[in-house]
């Protein structure tokens, strides 16, 4: 390929193959300075393989990269830095037990000018003068461990930013932030467009890609489906081209019959996270809670989970009291938890998607003090079934898998414990439309077999597309309680938001 100077990055015929399962096939980009230039495609497509190979983290088969003029080949991720190529992750990558600064500088830390030693002073003043660039009140020396979700993907971003990057790869940099956060984020983009670098975004909200997009590429099935200017493709075609088939409706209707009460929160309170908390969920309901970042949700189903405990309230299941004092306990009572983070919460990488899928119900899987391989395999072949799980088999690391087909496993480790109440902790975060429409019917068709749902989302859409009554948290207080009828995004937001 002859290197064309209208393009600071140009890929042509890139080919991957995974276990005879090739990832990619004849994928193409051409990247121009101070362009965004979005990557669409449902999770499978090929996306997170594509921008490891560009980052160094992959080796293609075949193909051809060229940055600048200049073929690249080979490279690791040191290289590809060193060349001008960062990403942010979806999956946060940083060192827990080093601080904000030590994280933002870690391999490019700067030394001091006769002793050769790190320099702390310097590299916390340099942080802190890019986070409060970026508009972000965070503690260089704080431990990372210590931060919030949210915290920690604004120092991930600041990390990308402070490598001088050319290429800035960003994949779904907003799904733990805040709608102040995501305002900040965006201004930075436009600053680094101004500036000339070009920025490969990755994102499943579609709002986002009309909003920052110049350009979209669209893969689907590791293959290449095509490249257009922003401004030919609604949201509809662009669905469209992801699936390969008509979505026309996200949210599957509902008619769900409501029975009896399966929950019941009185004025659950823990001293400077949420007060006051109340609200019921009968069988086949479906109760959505927003709120701001820092609003309490998680804290919220956390305790009722038995991951924290109220200092006050009471929790009723199936009309009796109950007092949930680990998840041991919540699921013996019914209660299934997804977490939003799946990482960190949801599953565990190197165990198998057999063993996963079976954590939480292990004495169902059991024969006296040992664990039935054939009932846990014939279960795993079920889910997998069930929730359309893209796997080579049961015993595919779960580490291996792409975002959505990760969520999937987690939703079947929490339904083979059969729970007459699952809570949904932002159920398609980093999740394509396509696993999204799926995970909607799922959530609609657990309705309607009885289950009581709780679902947290950040996303309008979502919250008033399923459900029957939505919480909205504000600060850790109760703000509203509104019905299907009466919630709009305008009526959310103002119960959201600070007076």
């Amino acid at each position: 390929m002859t290197p064309n100077q209208d393009y600071i990055l140009q890929v042509r015929s890139l080919t991957k193959t995974f276990a005879g399962i090739k990832a990619l096939n004849n994928v193409q980009m051409n990247l121009r300075k101070g362009e965004v230039h979005a990557l669409m495609g449902e999770n499978g497509a090929g996306k997170s393989t594509f921008m490891k190979i560009l980052s160094g983290l992959e080796t293609p088969d075949s193909g051809e990269i060229i940055l600048n003029g200049k073929r690249l080949k080979n490279t690791t991720v040191r290289e590809a830095q060193q060349n001008g190529i960062s990403m942010i992750h979806q999956e946060i990558l940083a060192v827990p037990e080093l601080t904000v600064a030590q994280n933002i500088f870690l391999g490019r830390e700067p030394k001091g000018w006769f002793s050769g030693w790190l320099d702390d002073r310097r590299i916390n003043q340099e942080a802190e003068k890019l986070l409060t660039h970026m508009g972000a009140t965070i503690n260089v020396r704080a431990r990372m461990k210590d931060l919030s979700v949210a915290e920690q993907q604004m120092v991930e971003i600041a990390k990308a930013i402070s490598n001088n990057a050319q290429v800035l790869i960003m994949d779904e940099p907003t799904s733990a932030l805040s709608h102040k956060e995501v305002a900040v984020l965006f201004t930075l983009i436009d600053e680094l467009k101004k500036n000339g670098v070009a920025i490969i975004y990755i994102s499943h909200k579609m709002e986002e890609i009309s909003q920052l997009a110049d350009t979209i590429t669209v893969l689907r099935d590791g293959s290449y489906i095509g490249t257009y200017p922003t401004a030919e493709l609604d949201t509809h075609s662009l669905i469209n081209l992801m699936v390969g088939r008509e979505i026309d409706n996200l949210f599957p209707d509902s008619a769900t019959e409501i029975g009896n009460a399966v929950i019941a929160v009185k004025n659950l309170s823990r001293k400077d996270v949420f007060t006051n908390i109340s609200f019921t969920v009968h069988e086949g309901e479906i109760l959505g809670i927003g709120g701001l970042m820092g609003a309490g949700r998680t804290e919220l189903a956390r305790a009722i989970f038995g991951l924290e405990q109220p200092d006050s309230g009471e929790i009723s299941i199936n009309g009796q009291l109950a007092t949930i004092t680990s998840p041991q306990e919540a699921i013996r009572l019914g209660i299934g938890y997804v977490s939003e983070d799946r990482k960190g919460w949801g599953f565990i990488p190197d165990l198998s998607i057999r063993h996963n899928l079976t954590l939480a119900s292990l004495p169902a899987h059991a024969k006296g003090v040992f664990v039935d391989a054939k009932r846990e395999t014939d279960s795993a072949h079920r889910m997998i079934r069930d929730l359309r799980i893209k796997t080579t088999g049961p015993d595919q690391k779960v580490s291996n898998l792409s975002g959505g087909n990760q969520q999937k496993v987690i939703i079947g480790k929490v339904l083979l414990a059969a729970p007459s109440l699952i809570i949904f902790d932002e159920p398609t975060r980093g999740i394509d439309v396509g696993a999204k429409f799926e995970i909607y019917k799922l959530i609609r068709q657990l309705a309607a077999d009885g289950v009581a749902i709780v679902v947290i989302s950040s996303e309008l859409p979502e919250l008033l597309g399923l459900s029957d009554q939505i919480l909205v948290l504000e600060k850790g207080k109760q703000t509203a309680l509104l019905s299907k009828e009466e919630a709009s995004p305008e009526m959310i937001l103002r119960y959201a938001m600070p007076n």
